[in-house]
């Protein structure tokens, strides 16, 4: 039909495809004599076929012999591309495109385990390391592959299918010719493996064919999944089915309701690319065979090359066209380009539709909808609902626990201590063996909330006489070697061993610990008192202390009569003002306001202070009664102290990479095998799993006590084989578990109230003083109200006396300039020094009676040493009429010493009543003159 259509459409070309055919039979020796004969004797100028992948095996290399181009529509394995042959052109889709289909149908389902069963030949075995990679890549694994023979006997392949329903994994892909799959759907029909709970996929081999296999068969495969490649339904297509129908009928009237699959139209398409390549290669050449020297007889001699191979290998290579199948266009390597496939549910007479998959959109419910599908498989990707097996409309788990009655083998370590984490005994009498313990409730408590029934039994890993038959390592290793199928225990989970065999979540506290004798603290001495707090909070507070009576000194010196007099005495009284507020006895006046406010925030940080000692101090004296021997693990190393660890446990590699040496592990098996050890003196210190080591305290709470250091490990977990479907069900149900009321009920039941230490800590820490950095924002705050505070008296003392900074002085040339800049800061601290006579504080002592007196005794020296003495009193009532005897800018002024024998306290204004005469220097304090 293809030669007889492409000719008729192109009546024109110079060329014509004359057919010569031959049956193979399905033979693949009698395939390669057949094409012998068709290159030696018919000299054909290129080979359409073979239908199989065994057969293009011996094809390609003959096709390349003779320089003719081989062209498949129907070989599909993907080992024929490791060939590498010019001259093999593959017109059909290469089953490695088919399987990432199928790989994100299991990504959509969430299964975990697929088992491929394929016919075992070449055509079979291409497809598993292609099946196998694009499984990986989606988080599934093949336990199995189940390779059945092309001869094999329906009663072999029904043993085969025996052997695949004693494991638990339920999703199969079958990949094999319809004939060979339709024995085997049949054969697990019967043995009920098209029940619920099972998945089915086939590939394109089979999927293809669904409308030319029978009925009965069809019945045998409901709920199957299959994938083939998707054909457009375009106009050309459905009219040459119409056209293929009716030809097909009237050569095989005895054949009803045949339908042309894609296989059938990838021979036309193909059909059609070589009689275009030969019209556009005979233009160049000319179509004849090389000759050849060889006088052999020998088909396989015989074999000469074509001369016009070369170019029509070429034109083959560059054919693109749309043709009935799709686009047709060669990939570089002779490869037809991948086209989407469709995903097919097995359902009545024929399969239906229910998604669609791309290379580059994944699955999606309409191929229209492919350049925005979401690349991330779901189940809502599909169009439509999917009907199981067993017109199931629930998705299957892909796994369940075999229908054989075996149950899984849980193997259980074997110990003399530690006998609360797991126990085995056994019954003398009945010579019953009883498995219990903390691990073994907690394995029990997680089964019992997963949502399917988990048949187990526990199975001890001892010797002939009961004891153990090894480590905890080779406990675990037996998983990888298949003689256990899980492994539940006080099994901690580390690297080494998840390199063989998969661990679940762990269910106890984690890490490895240090425990030490402890001696009566020793620190209980005469400076004991020093310890609650650090030496840098020691002496911030110290510095502070100071700071805060500087800072209450200035606020107050100039208004405050408690903080006046001789220097020696101002300095002690702010001393003894700043640590009294330490216990609140201070008793000097505060009469500024700034200074009152600095007081009050410092007294609330003492408060905090003073009462956070005391409480760290009485925790120093009545909690903190024993130390540890030893802290440091250098120390041990460095002495070449003995130490413990239990027996049969990984800590011993552990403490090896360490540093220490073998001769110094002393080995101990429970918790009073170790006390004695200590007792002895063997053991300087021993190293175990934290859990273990607080049942160990719990016994000996005054004995003994956990230092650091302590190295992290994931705690315990249960251990199954790599890649078991139980792992994530398990894992979740360990969750549910242990955040559940259930986890505190069963420590109780095991450790009860003895599993903490009520005497002393478990642990030490030098953490137990109390450092700066949990008040330094409490002496911030002290600190930035003290400064504020300066600095708004600094700038109000300053604005208030700025005549000081800003006065001249007269020189001695009569000229006028400014003093020097020391000269007036110097003048300004000693206005400071002097008393705020405006002041609240001072106004009474200012008054006698009710009339203020000035008394002014003036002694006027001139240059010419002429002395005037002079003295007047001066009430309120005549102070304004009072002048004060002339004097020239030359005049040095003196207060006359009767003053001190007057008894009265004055008041004098030298500023006031000289203005006019320069800069007065008075030469008396004050103070002085206000105590006389």
């Amino acid at each position: 039909m293809a030669v007889s259509e492409f000719y008729d459409a192109h009546p024109n070309y110079t060329t014509r495809i004359v057919i010569a055919t031959r049956d193979s039979g399905g033979d693949v020796v009698q395939a390669a004599a057949s094409a012998l004969d068709l290159i030696n004797n018919v000299q054909v100028q290129a080979i359409l076929g073979p239908e199989t992948s065994m057969q293009a095996n011996f094809l390609i290399p003959l096709g390349e012999k003779a320089q003719i181009p081989v062209i498949s529509f129907s070989a599909s394995s993907p080992t024929l591309a490791s060939i590498r042959s010019p001259y093999f052109f593959r017109a059909t889709q290469k089953d490695s495109t088919q399987v990432n289909a199928i790989a994100a149908i299991v990504k959509a389902f969430s299964w975990r385990q697929v088992v491929p069963i394929y016919v075992d030949n070449a055509y079979g075995e291409g497809i598993v390391p292609s099946l196998v990679d694009s499984l990986d890549a989606v988080d599934a694994r093949v336990p199995y592959r189940s390779a059945i023979s092309a001869s094999a006997t329906d009663d072999q392949i029904g043993q085969e299918l025996y052997k695949l329903m004693t494991m638990q994994t339920r999703v199969f892909v079958v990949h094999m010719a319809p004939n060979l799959g339709a024995r085997l759907f049949a054969k697990a029909k019967e043995v009920e493996m098209m029940s619920p709970g099972y998945v089915w996929i086939v590939t394109d081999g089979i999927t293809g064919f669904l409308n030319s296999i029978d009925s009965s068969v069809l019945e045998s495969m409901q709920g199957v999944l299959g994938v083939k490649p998707h054909v457009p339904r375009t106009k050309e297509v459905l009219e040459f089915r119409s056209r293929w129908k009716r030809k097909f009928q009237r050569d095989h009237p005895e054949i009803l309701d045949a339908d042309l699959n894609s296989y059938g139209l990838w021979a036309y398409d193909a059909t059609v690319a070589l009689a275009t390549a030969i019209e556009k290669a005979g233009q160049a050449t000319n179509f004849t065979f090389l000759n050849n020297s060889s006088s052999s007889n020998a088909d396989l001699d015989r074999i000469r090359a074509s001369s016009s191979g070369p170019n029509l290998a070429l034109e083959l290579s560059r054919a693109k066209f749309a043709g009935l199948s799709g686009e047709f266009a060669m990939e570089p390597d002779g490869q037809l380009k991948g086209s989407a496939y469709e995903v097919v549910n097995v359902n009545g007479n024929g399969g239906r539709v229910v998604g669609y998959w791309t290379r580059g959109g994944g699955l999606a419910r309409e191929l229209a909808n492919e350049s925005t599908a979401g690349r991330s498989a779901s189940r809502e990707s599909l169009m439509r609902t999917v009907i199981w097996p067993g017109d199931a409309a629930a998705v299957p788990k892909g796994f369940q626990m075999p229908t054989s009655g075996k149950k899984l083998r849980i193997g259980v370590p074997v110990k003399d201590g530690f006998s609360e984490f797991v126990s085995v005994t056994t019954d003398p009498e009945t010579n019953k063996t009883s498995v219990t313990g903390y691990c073994i409730d907690i394995f029990e408590a997680v089964v019992q909330t997963l949502p399917y029934a988990l048949p187990f039994e526990y199975v001890p890993f001892a010797n002939a006489t009961g004891d153990s038959a090894g480590t905890y390592n080779d406990l675990v290793y037996q998983v990888f070697l298949g003689n256990f199928d899980a492994v539940v225990g006080d099994t901690t989970v580390i690297a080494n061993r998840s390199n063989y065999v998969d661990f679940t979540l762990p269910y106890t506290e984690s890490g490895v610990s240090m425990v030490v004798p402890v001696r009566p603290d020793g620190s209980k001495n005469a400076w004991l008192f020093l310890k609650p707090l650090t030496w840098d909070l020691w002496m911030t507070t110290f510095l502070f202390f100071l700071f805060i009576g500087f800072v209450v000194w200035v606020l107050e010196h100039r208004i405050s009569k408690d903080f006046r007099g001789p220097p020696s005495h101002q300095a002690g009284t702010s001393l003894w003002f700043s640590f009294s507020t330490m216990v609140f006895a201070h008793r000097e006046n505060v009469v500024s306001n700034l200074a009152r406010t600095v007081v009050i925030i410092w007294c609330f940080v003492v408060l905090i202070l003073t009462q956070s000692y005391t409480a760290s101090f009485t925790s120093l004296l009545t909690v903190q009664r024993l130390q540890p021997t030893v802290t440091d693990i250098n120390e041990l190393l460095r002495k070449g102290e003995f130490v413990g660890y239990q027996d049969g446990s990984f800590v011993v590699g552990l403490l090896k990479r360490i540093g220490f040496r073998d001769d110094r592990l002393v080995p101990y098996d429970n918790s009073d095998h170790c006390d004695t050890l200590f007792g002895q003196g063997r053991i300087a210190a021993a190293f175990d799993e934290i859990p273990y080591i607080k049942l160990f305290l719990a016994k000996h709470c005054s004995k003994y006590m956990m230092t650091d250091p302590s190295y992290k490990t994931d705690g315990f977990g249960f251990v199954f084989p790599k890649g078991s479907v139980l792992v994530p069900d398990i894992s979740r149900a360990v969750l549910n578990v242990t955040e559940g009321d259930k986890m505190t009920k069963i420590e109780e039941a095991w450790f009860g109230k003895n599993s903490r230490c009520p005497e002393s800590s478990t642990s030490v820490s030098p953490g137990g003083q109390l450092g700066l950095n949990s008040f330094w924002s409490l002496f911030l705050i002290a600190g930035v109200a003290a400064v504020s505070a300066l600095i708004i008296f600094a700038a109000t003392f300053v604005y208030q006396h700025r005549q000081i900074l800003l006065q001249q002085q007269e020189g001695e040339d009569n000229s006028q300039s400014k003093p020097s800049f020391w000269r007036r800061i110097m003048r300004l601290l000693r206005t400071f020094d002097k008393k705020d006579l405006k002041c609240h504080t001072f106004r009474d002592d200012n008054r006698v009676g009710n009339n203020e007196v000035n008394l002014v005794s003036l002694n006027v020296m001139s240059p010419s040493a002429y002395s005037v003495q002079t003295e007047f009193p001066v009430d309120s009532s005549t102070a304004a009429a009072a002048t004060p005897p002339p004097i020239d800018s030359s005049t040095e002024l003196h207060y006359n010493d009767n003053v001190e024998a007057q008894g009265v306290e004055i008041s004098i204004d030298l500023h006031q009543n000289f203005s006019g005469a320069g800069q007065i220097d008075d030469g008396y304090d004050n103070d002085e003159i206000t105590r006389h």
